[in-house]
């Protein structure tokens, strides 16, 4: 198993940045492909960034690509984002999440995930 836990979430305004963590316990952390997803309101949850095993791999959403960066310390078992400039259709409940394989977008891949960090932007 597999524990995650998400923090670093908050009330920011447009244009902020803000910068979350995944703390990993349980198995060998690098061992596992790491990834963010995102449920904002009345949406589903969607893929938002990835990073293999050693960190030599990442993957961004579209909508994200050039704000967003993500990054890991495996001596440390955490994951990170960086979010820049931060808009309104960022807010979201950001989910942390990990599977054995490479990176990949698609959410029934990740067989372990963190509860969720609130993050919502205002203008």
């Amino acid at each position: 198993q597999v524990q995650l836990v998400e923090s670093g979430g908050g009330l920011v305004q447009a244009g902020d940045s803000l910068r979350l963590s995944c703390a990993a316990s349980g198995r060998t952390f690098s061992d596992y492909a790491m990834a963010w997803f995102r449920r904002a309101p009345g949406k589903e949850r969607e893929f938002v960034a990835g990073i293999s095993q050693g960190g030599g791999r990442t993957q961004y959403a579209d909508s994200v690509k050039g704000r967003f960066t993500i990054s890991r310390d495996n001596a440390k078992n955490t994951m990170y984002v960086q979010m820049n400039s931060l808009k309104l259709e960022d807010t979201a409940v950001y989910y942390c999440a990990a599977q054995q394989w490479g990176v990949t977008t698609s959410q029934r891949a990740y067989n372990y995930w963190g509860q969720g960090t609130q993050v919502t932007v205002s203008s």
